[in-house]
């Protein structure tokens, strides 16, 4: 399978970060703490070159707490600066002001060598789409300055916003990168909802998901749809999931597709539980 997506405005907001690269003293790269390397852009890391960078692990309210841990030495051992968060969590945010400061006082230091007056460090903030970036910046700003959406692709221009005194940041749209030679990244990206859900069938997602729990979260499902070890088949499963949640059509047969939605609709919400979906290079 290879998954193609890449429409006129995300090749042109490639450009325009190349271009913009140079005025920004370090690079702030969001990605989903449920999926961290396969949300990361695999493009853009080629046209970073050796700008500072911190990665920061959005949406960890939803990721297995362990995995996070492993995830956050894994970047940090690979020399990045990395925190996870959850937008919601002040003392989370109080975090990502003060990596970022920290990132770009080296910047500052210099200026100040040179007799120039120290300006507030300038940080390139980037991201596949839907990764929380605007959710983010809007707490950062401490208003409503991006626009929000649980859509991927709503950002679409660039523009600099004041975090208070700290810092300037130049948001930038999501990109994706042009295919998706693994289709493994597909179906991660695709349960975590952060590719449209019309480039892949929601039924194959959703398998995919309950197979990844099968062999590393047995116990969730059960929980929820009250499904056991014993219970492998996925239609079997899909039929259990359809009859406990009444996604069932005329004649009392199970609509495939209706469980499809309410299970990644659950997992999304978090109402399995918190999982991530990979492990660190070095644990697998």
């Amino acid at each position: 399978m290879s998954i193609q997506w890449f429409p006129g405005h995300m090749a042109k907001a490639k450009r325009e970060v190349e271009e913009k690269l140079k005025l920004a003293d370090f690079v702030m790269e969001l990605v989903d703490a449920r999926a961290p390397l396969s949300s990361q852009n695999p493009m853009l890391q080629d046209i970073l070159q050796q700008k500072p960078k911190m990665v920061v692990m959005m949406k960890k309210d939803l990721a297995d707490d362990s995995l996070t841990e492993n995830w956050l030495r894994y970047f940090n051992d690979e020399g990045m600066s990395a925190i996870a968060i959850d937008v919601n969590d002040k003392s989370d945010m109080k975090n990502v002001i003060k990596t970022a400061k920290e990132l770009g006082r080296t910047k500052m230091e210099k200026l100040k060598e040179k007799g120039i007056n120290p300006r507030p460090a300038r940080a390139m903030i980037i991201g596949i789409p839907n990764v929380g970036k605007s959710t983010l910046i809007n707490r950062l700003a401490n208003k409503k300055i991006a626009q929000i959406g649980d859509k991927p692709g709503v950002t679409k221009k660039q523009q600099w916003i004041k975090v208070k005194n700290d810092f300037d940041l130049l948001d930038t749209p999501g990109i994706l990168w042009p295919k998706f030679e693994d289709e493994i990244v597909g179906y991660r990206l695709a349960a975590i909802g952060t590719i449209k859900d019309q480039l892949l069938p929601l039924e194959d997602v959703a398998a995919f998901a309950i197979e990844y729990m099968i062999d590393n979260y047995p116990s969730r499902l059960e929980e929820r749809y009250g499904i056991t070890s014993e219970e492998t088949d996925m239609w079997d499963i899909f039929v259990s999931i359809g009859k406990q949640r009444g996604a069932l059509e005329s004649g009392g047969n199970v609509n495939f597709d209706k469980v499809a939605d309410l299970f990644i609709q659950d997992l999304r919400a978090g109402k399995l539980g918190k999982m991530t979906f990979e492990t660190p290079p070095e644990s697998q």
